[in-house]
């Protein structure tokens, strides 16, 4: 599969874009809707492990719940840019 970051073509993972430890804070449930907590995308394992590494979970939740938001992310985007360039 290809991976919904970097778009190489690797065994991808779900990334919850609410990481799943927040669906039952009150904040979360209050601002958005249950199909919006199930929100994700397949990243493969170096991505995901990057993301994890960047971002803590309610950072990840808060301010970063859309793919492009993710993208937007400065060390997040910086690798991505990078993982591009390296696997060409």
């Amino acid at each position: 599969m290809l991976c919904e970051l970097c778009g190489l073509e690797e065994a991808t993972s779900f990334h919850h874009l609410i990481p799943r430890t927040l669906h039952s804070n009150r904040w979360f449930k209050k601002n958005f809707t249950r199909e919006e907590m199930q929100n994700g995308i397949d990243v493969c394992r170096q991505c995901h492990r990057t993301i994890h590494e960047f971002l803590t979970e309610k950072e990840l939740g808060r301010n970063f719940y859309t793919k492009d938001l993710l993208l937007e992310q400065p060390d997040v985007a910086k690798y991505v840019a990078w993982r591009r360039r390296r696997e060409r």
